[in-house]
């Protein structure tokens, strides 16, 4: 039971499909113009950059600890960071950039409205928003956490508003996949707790598991996802 609850907590499903998709958007991108990747932290989609000019934008205050409340990485690396500012205020002028990486960041800004604002002013005319963030989040880095639940209507109000033209807008997952990923939680957290509920998830977990190998596509999007792949076009 123990080796097999091992096996199944290792895939990070979520993860996993978030990385494959920012590399696939990221390839389409055309080879030699300049990219910011903002909120760029430990630069991890930097290796799929090297047919752009990457430049990598963060605020540099998170050091993985945080106010140890919530979840935490525990450590975090700012090396090669370009840029050391507020998300909502990069020095760079006007149409600086070809193209704009911004993942799993939003969540951690006080005005999430506000940093699309400062993309369309980053962004050339024709430039390309690649842009992840969750629906479905727990409490992370803490402090600098202020949101969750970003839905497939906040990207359809918030984008157009800003000047983009929403060109992709994907679920990572569905309900299901919500409800697997928190189960993969369950037995760290339920430590916190002296509560023996590994054979449960693990249970839950197989169940899910098996109800892929039956049901293909994201059928409870409408519902809940793990968050929204998106890619607009700065107008």
């Amino acid at each position: 039971m123990r080796a097999l609850l091992k096996r199944l907590l290792a895939a990070d499903r979520n993860e996993q499909a978030r990385i494959e998709w920012v590399k696939t958007a990221l390839a389409a991108i055309p080879a030699g113009g300049r990219l910011l990747d903002a909120g760029a932290g430990e630069q991890r989609y930097r290796q799929f950059c090297k047919h752009l000019q990457y430049v990598a934008q963060d605020f540099g205050q998170y050091d993985g600890a945080g106010n140890r409340k919530g979840l935490h990485s525990g450590n975090w690396d700012y090396t090669g960071v370009d840029i050391v500012c507020d998300i909502a205020d990069i020095p760079e002028p006007p149409a600086s950039f070809a193209a704009i990486l911004c993942t799993e960041v939003l969540e951690h800004v006080p005005d999430p409205a506000r940093v699309l604002g400062e993309f369309s002013r980053l962004l050339q005319p024709g430039g390309t928003l690649v842009l992840t963030a969750p629906f479905a989040s727990l409490v992370h880095f803490a402090p600098y956490f202020f949101a969750t639940g970003f839905s497939r209507y906040w990207y359809e109000h918030h984008l157009p508003a800003k000047g983009f033209r929403i060109e992709e807008l994907t679920p990572n997952g569905d309900w299901y996949d919500v409800l697997y990923q928190e189960t993969m939680r369950l037995p760290q957290l339920a430590l916190r707790e002296n509560l023996l509920l590994a054979p449960f998830a693990a249970a839950l977990l197989l169940a899910l598991r098996f109800r892929r190998l039956f049901v293909r596509g994201n059928t409870t999007a409408d519902i809940a996802t793990l968050g929204f792949h998106c890619v607009a076009r700065k107008l």
